[in-house]
């Protein structure tokens, strides 16, 4: 695809900041959310102090390393409201993860948070090639999920028109595209692909609509996937990046021009990657799991907070600040199958490279006597729907086998066998091991 390139005054003042100018706001900033978070949230005073720090150590960026993690199941074990450093009644929003392993994690937001998530988003549909005056469909989940809230906020505060469609009822999907004709989606990449599938149903090219942009988040995805919905729909696919614990969608986004990895927003968060052993700070460009800590955040600051997901640090491009490397996997995803680590986007990558297979696909894990087994199960795109499933199968298990070391079983169904999604994230490993 043709870019529209933004022109240089389209960008904020910090979006061209020299690194001096950076990394100073980021200090002025860090030495807040850290006295901040101490101040006013009793766990991060309690584990200040069993660290034996103080905000006031914070003397460079590189001292945030001497303070603690946060992870997950500190918001769970504070539930509900016990990491808020504001009173309840500051509190203009809540939103909330779903809870499938427990407690869901509760995020809050004062009205300021609320203003800065919504001029991120504004920044990252901007630098994803959006103007005033697009129309934007939002097919992220409304309601506790911070994907379609996020992003319609943003929308709107980037200028935007919005169609607040959330997730689901595919076919009215399709339908609203058609008529109303907007020209940027924001939604998950694997919903995209099922959009994508409903109008090669209805016998409707999708490279005709009107659709220039797509905003793509929520789940980790490959290169092979931005190809095949790029060539597919005849669109730009830029990466926008966010997780609820840290803000929501706009932490990082990709730029239109460039597309080399979402640019992370560093005046308001700053990353780190460490060792997901050790918990050591590695240099950029090394490959670790990805930390944030908050620098502007009122309701719910989070100091070293844990992604679980794995990426690099790359350095500035189309924008001062530093780029994400496409997330390969995340710490708390990988399995170990017989000594071998595997990540669902290395699946992903070959299936979509198979010329005879649908972007769809699930990993089944089972136990066979102590030791772990995988089940790959795809299907066939409609076009090649005589083929020989026991061939592609084959062929398949034998690209997996030489390219990532593990033998696995490969099925291959019929076209549109496969479950989709159609609200939310995509389900992609289906573990039987616990069962």
């Amino acid at each position: 695809m043709t870019a529209k390139r933004p022109l240089p005054g389209e960008l904020e003042p910090i979006e061209r900041a020299s690194q001096d100018e950076l990394r100073a706001l980021q200090l002025q900033r860090l030495q807040w959310s850290l006295k901040h978070a101490y101040d006013d949230v009793p766990h991060y005073r309690q584990a200040f102090d069993a660290k034996g720090v103080r905000p006031s150590d914070l003397k460079s960026l590189a001292d945030l390393a001497k303070f603690p993690f946060t992870v997950k199941s500190d918001l769970r074990n504070t539930y509900p409201f016990g990491m808020f450093a504001v009173p309840r009644e500051r509190v203009a929003r809540i939103h909330a993860s779903s809870g499938t392993t427990g407690k869901p994690t509760v995020v809050g937001y004062t009205l300021k948070d609320i203003d800065t998530w919504a001029d991120l988003v504004a920044r990252s549909i901007r630098a994803a090639g959006g103007r005033p005056g697009d129309m934007v469909h939002v097919a992220y989940g409304y309601g506790l999920f911070t994907g379609g809230l996020g992003a319609h906020y943003g929308a709107e505060r980037a200028g935007c028109t919005v169609i607040p469609m959330s997730g689901g009822q595919t076919e009215k999907q399709v339908q609203l595209i058609l008529d109303l004709k907007p020209n940027i989606i924001m939604v998950t990449p694997s919903y995209m692909q099922v959009l994508i599938e409903e109008l090669n149903r209805q016998g409707i090219d999708p490279r005709s609509t009107s659709l220039e942009i797509g905003i793509f988040g929520a789940e980790p995805w490959t290169e092979a996937m931005r190809h095949e919905i790029e060539t597919n729909a005849g669109i730009d696919a830029v990466d926008i990046y966010g997780l609820s614990e840290v803000m929501g969608p706009g932490v990082a986004s990709e730029c239109i021009e460039t597309k080399d990895g979402p640019v992370i927003w560093e005046d308001h968060f700053y990353p780190e990657i460490i060792d997901p052993e050790s918990g050591e700070v590695l240099p950029d460009g090394e490959e670790g799991e990805l930390v944030f800590t908050t620098l502007t955040k009122e309701a719910l600051p989070v100091i070293r907070y844990r992604t679980r997901d794995l990426t690099r640090l790359l350095p500035p491009t189309a924008r001062a600040m530093r780029r994400m490397g496409k997330i390969v996997g995340r710490s708390d995803d990988m399995l170990i199958i017989r000594g071998v680590n595997l990540f669902p986007t290395q699946i992903e990558e070959l299936v979509l490279k198979h010329g005879q297979l649908s972007g769809q696909y699930q990993l089944v894990v089972t136990r066979e006597g102590n030791l772990d087994a995988v089940e790959v199960r795809c299907e066939l795109l409609p076009a090649h729907a005589e083929a020989d499933r026991a061939a592609v199968a084959v062929a398949l298990r034998q690209r997996i086998k030489t390219l990532i070391g593990i033998t696995t079983a490969v099925t291959v169904g019929l076209p549109d066998s496969l479950e989709r999604t159609l609200v939310g994230k995509a389900r992609r490993v289906i573990d039987q091991r616990r069962k």
